[in-house]
């Protein structure tokens, strides 16, 4: 069997995509950081879908509500890949950016390369994480160049620049 350390070490070595995941409780945003987010389908019904660890914050929250919203970060977030990342200044991840709530209420990042809400479909319970599966019913597409910001090697970095660490 492969040791889990070593199992992370090697995932670690797959580049992927910084996402922000958030949803609404009441009146109060939520949300966190992941690099685990996958299309699904396009068709008959658009459907992401996103790993949680239940040791999140979130992961709760988002099985309550039913609903959360993907925002892809793109290259100037880094800082808010950060704040989002930390529980150290938790109080602050919505105060730096302008957010508004799509259709399910959740906060779209307003600027992200693409905002995806979604309704909660189905829940996988898989050792330690969840995979959320959500029907896309509200999408906005950044209008900018795409740059995205990615996570490979502990650490974020953006396509043709230096890494940035952690």
């Amino acid at each position: 069997m492969v040791d889990p350390v070593q199992f992370k070490q090697g995932m670690r070595r797959l580049a992927a995509g910084v996402s922000v995941i958030t949803t609404i409780d009441g009146e109060q945003p939520h949300g966190f950081v992941a690099t685990s987010v996958t299309s699904v389908a396009a068709d008959p019904t658009p459907t992401l879908l996103v790993c949680v660890n239940r040791n999140v914050s979130c992961h709760d929250l988002i099985d309550r509500t039913r609903s959360f919203c993907v925002n892809l970060l793109a290259e100037p977030e880094v800082e808010l890949a950060r704040a989002f990342s930390s529980t150290e200044n938790r109080h602050l991840r919505f105060s730096t950016h302008e957010w508004r709530p799509l259709a399910t209420g959740a906060p779209a990042l307003v600027g992200a390369l693409a905002s995806f809400d979604c309704e909660l479909t189905e829940k996988v319970s898989v050792h330690t994480h969840s995979i959320f599966l959500g029907k896309v019913i509200d999408l906005v597409l950044s209008e900018g160049p795409l740059h995205p910001l990615i996570y490979a090697g502990g650490q974020f970095d953006t396509l043709g620049s230096r890494s940035r660490a952690l």
